[in-house]
């Protein structure tokens, strides 16, 4: 299990491993051959050399994951015998490119450089010392750059992949964010219009079942506002349905104004709730994501009298000041309990607080004296 288990380890693929295998069989037999047949000035019979010759060619195999000790051995080995042709210049460009260390590269690449000046090869036993020197830079050096050339390659191309690999992992964390941002805003959008429509609708079919006989003319009143709201159900789910067929482009881009505010508090009148709307500071048109969240304001907070609240008296004030709209609503303590069983997921106050921190503004909601109140303060950009 050892032994398998450093096989498996030591080459990072299939394709490197028997590369390796190939290479040491083809530089071991290289090398033999080679040795077997020159004619050579050294102290030990051809038959040795070549053996020697083949030793070190098969090294070359753990060349990726010991360059170091392997240009040791050669060092040691290779002087000491004079084995190696082919093999040395394998292990040479091995040690360059797969050391960290460039001093240590440095370091033994110059030593091989004198132990061949100092321990002539049986091939150049006879040359001159200048043609030794020369011949001896050219075949350390090549191998060693060529091997710091690809090694540095190889660091190149390890640190793209990571980064790629990094920026992919980013970009699907982002998409998985922008796609939980968008189901919120959704969600937020589909509650402001089914869950708020229906739940006023709903007190008003309440109010129409109780003056259905004593009073039809206030009934009929009460089936067309019914039917109104239904038509703007309708209406804003068709446009939130836009936006996720078509994009942001789908929504209306007409700024919401106080007509549609007074609007909302005419419909709680008629379902019974007294509301008292009161607006301070000139009116005037407000950006269109301003608006909106000013009439989802007013509209949630309405619908969450008429569930928890029921008639209880309520006041709505606008403040529309120079640099910001500030908007409350506040209702008095419930005189009776709410007849109409309306179910609430608590949502409502949430997409509210998300809606005005978008815009860069301030949301508070909570009870006061015994009844509840909604506090917003929205900026105006700068024009």
């Amino acid at each position: 299990m050892r032994v398998r288990g450093w096989w498996s380890s030591a080459w990072p693929t299939r394709r490197s491993r028997a590369l390796d295998v190939f290479i040491a069989l083809v530089v071991a037999a290289g090398d033999g051959a080679l040795l077997w047949f020159v004619d050579q000035q050294f102290w030990l019979p051809p038959p040795v050399t070549s053996a020697c010759s083949v030793v070190l060619g098969l090294a070359v195999v753990v060349r990726r994951i010991h360059p170091v000790g392997l240009a040791l051995f050669l060092l040691i080995f290779g002087t000491a015998t004079g084995a190696g042709a082919f093999s040395a210049l394998v292990i040479l460009y091995s040690l360059a490119a797969y050391t960290a260390s460039r001093w240590t590269v440095v370091t033994l690449a110059v030593l091989g450089y004198i132990a061949s000046l100092v321990v002539t090869a049986p091939t150049s036993a006879t040359d001159p010392f200048v043609a030794q020197a020369i011949f001896g830079v050219a075949f350390v050096a090549v191998p060693v750059l060529l091997g710091l050339y690809m090694g540095a390659r190889k660091q190149l191309l390890a640190s793209l992949q990571e980064r790629t690999t990094r920026l992919e992992r980013e970009q699907h964390l982002l998409a998985e964010r922008a796609r939980g941002e968008e189901r919120t805003r959704i969600a937020r959008e589909m509650h402001d219009v089914v869950a708020n429509r229906i739940s006023v609708m709903v007190v008003h079919s309440g109010a129409l079942k109780a003056t259905a006989v004593r009073d039809p003319v206030r009934a009929a009143e009460t089936a067309g506002v019914i039917g109104d709201m239904g038509r703007q159900a309708l209406e804003e789910l068709r446009q939130v349905i836009g936006v996720l067929r078509r994009g942001e482009e789908a929504l209306p881009q007409e700024a919401v104004n106080l007509v549609h505010v007074r609007e909302l508090v005419e419909q709680s009148g008629a379902a019974g709730l007294r509301v008292d709307l009161s607006i301070r500071g000139d009116e005037r048109p407000m950006p269109v994501a301003v608006g909106r969240t000013v009439y989802r304001l007013v509209q949630e907070a309405l619908t969450n009298v008429h569930k928890h609240a029921g008639a209880a008296d309520t006041r709505v004030r606008l403040g529309l000041l120079p640099g910001s709209v500030e908007v409350e609503i506040v209702n008095d303590p419930p005189s009776a309990r709410a007849d109409h069983r309306l179910p609430s997921g608590g949502n409502g106050l949430v997409g509210l607080r998300e809606r005005v921190t978008a815009l860069g503004g301030t949301f508070e909601a909570g009870p006061r004296g015994g009844g509840y109140a909604v506090q917003a303060k929205i900026p105006l950009p700068a024009s």
